[in-house]
């Protein structure tokens, strides 16, 4: 007597558990490669929005760097303009003290017998035209300006013969020029003489 078992029904349930096995299986790897990319997006979303708060610091304090540097930037041409103007202030001083000096040493070096006709001054060039009883007056005046302590370089330009009211005098044009102020010597002055230098012992 033969037996016949029928394995249909358990090879059937042997597909459907390893069907149920494989959805399970293949359920979890999706829910678990779900959690790994959201993560991983989590993980670089904090990144990306780090840096951008890292970015965004950066260019406020770039703003405010800008800002600082354009306020500097402003003292600075306040500061140059005041310079400017205090330059312009003491060129003026200046000036006004060398025209002093300047009206000063023409009534001090000029000797009798001259008598001018115009002073024009340009800078620390100054021209005199003017009028002498002779050549020998004119020559005179050269040598007070090369004397003074405030006037030099007197170069004649010309000398001629010439008549006024009906007297015979020589007229002339001369050029010289205002000295620098000797500051330098000034200052070493107000120091007082050096000491001397202490004898060694032998």
């Amino acid at each position: 007597m033969t037996t016949h078992i029928n394995l249909l029904p358990h090879r059937e349930e042997r597909r459907k558990r390893a069907r149920q096995h494989f959805f399970v299986l293949g359920g979890a790897t999706a829910v678990l490669g779900a959690l790994i990319v959201g993560a991983v997006y989590t993980y670089y979303g904090n990144l990306i929005d780090s840096q951008n708060q890292r970015n965004q610091f950066m260019k406020n304090e770039n703003a405010k760097l800008d800002k600082e540097i354009a306020e500097i930037q402003k003292l600075k041409d306040e500061i140059n303009a005041l310079l400017a103007r205090k330059r312009v202030i003491e060129e003026l001083q200046g000036d006004r003290a060398q025209t002093v000096h300047l009206l000063d040493q023409l009534v001090r070096q000029m000797p009798e017998g001259v008598y001018l006709n115009s002073v024009v001054q340009k800078g620390r060039s100054v021209n005199l035209v003017g009028y002498a009883q002779s050549n020998a007056r004119v020559s005179t005046l050269m040598r007070n300006i090369e004397s003074s302590p405030w006037i030099q370089n007197p170069v004649l330009v010309e000398v001629q013969a010439t008549s006024v009211e009906k007297r015979r005098v020589s007229q002339f044009n001369l050029n010289f020029s205002l000295k620098q102020p000797a500051q330098d010597s000034a200052k070493a002055a107000a120091k007082g003489p050096a000491k001397p230098a202490a004898a060694k012992k032998g």
